[in-house]
């Protein structure tokens, strides 16, 4: 089985690690700081002990965590057969851990962009291996999803696209064509979709949990959009609307002031404790801008 980097231990990170481990695949994760990395760790053992009670299946979280090693920097994964990246939605961040992949790996290894927006393409054309990149937008939390969106770039070959088709079928997941372009599917629909009910908030029509409220009881939906931007995290959420609206120079994707101010306050939701909801206790009703519109 082949040895897979994952770079960047966010909450995307984790997801990626832990579904390539307990599919069976050795993982080396990397981030740029230790203690970041021993976090990652502890919360894909929280995720393994708890994915039973979550309706997941029964996990032993020794074995999976015994194919996970950890490294920092790009020469941690120097050689890896592919190397997952999921580091934040930020251009500048992006291009300089793939140059400096570009320079650690192996020429061969295939380089598997997880992102919501950026143009796979544009990723490419910072290494010396644009044959060799393919984006792949998994979805959070991703062990628990079935499907991502898989993206080649302009100069992605087909011996790429089907050896990571091959690795995600093992990771159990099915894999949609979607062709480059910025947001691709889900995040050109989605992000909108957030971005308007913040907008909302923002402008005091309605609150949070009245404008999910609507989604869930007469659509149908799981989660209300809010609830999805606070599992997703604000800050992602205003990262990608942000690259999307630059990308495109479009007025239907300027972001809301409510996600950047909750952004600057800390409010980037479930794993911040507060975003639109308050998930620590720590606050009581109007603590945030999101219970007030930011006014």
């Amino acid at each position: 089985m082949a040895t897979i980097g994952v770079v960047g231990a966010g909450v995307m990170g984790v997801g990626v690690a832990q579904n390539l481990a307990q599919t069976g695949h050795d993982v080396v994760l990397v981030d740029i700081d230790e203690a970041i990395l021993t976090d990652a760790l502890a919360t894909i053992r929280r995720n393994c002990r708890m994915s039973r009670m979550m309706g997941g299946p029964a996990l032993d979280a020794d074995e999976i965590l015994s194919r996970i090693s950890t490294g920092v920097g790009a020469d941690t994964v120097a050689k890896a057969d592919i190397v997952i990246e999921n580091v934040t939605e930020n251009w500048d961040v992006k291009r300089e851990v793939y140059e400096a992949l570009d320079a650690a790996c192996q020429p061969e290894t295939v380089f598997v962009v997880n992102t919501s927006a950026i143009p796979i393409t544009k990723v490419g054309a910072v290494t010396s291996r644009p044959d060799r990149v393919v984006g792949v937008h998994f979805m959070n939390p991703v062990p628990a999803k079935p499907a991502v969106e898989l993206i080649p770039g302009y100069h992605t070959s087909e011996e790429t696209v089907r050896r990571t088709r091959d690795l995600l079928g093992a990771m159990g997941k099915k894999a949609i064509d979607v062709k480059d372009s910025c947001g691709f599917i889900s995040n050109r629909i989605s992000h909108v979709f957030m971005n308007e009910a913040a907008y909302l908030v923002y402008e005091g029509v309605a609150s949070a949990e009245a404008v999910d409220e609507v989604f869930r009881s007469c659509f149908g939906h799981p989660m209300g959009p809010l609830e999805t931007a606070d599992l997703i995290g604000v800050d992602t959420v205003l990262d990608s609307i942000e690259v999307i609206h630059e990308h495109y120079a479009d007025p239907k994707y300027r972001p809301c002031p409510l996600l950047k101010q909750m952004t600057e306050a800390g409010f980037t939701g479930r794993k911040s404790g507060r975003g639109f909801y308050d998930y620590d206790g720590t606050s009581g009703a109007g603590g945030s801008p999101a219970a007030t519109g930011g006014k």
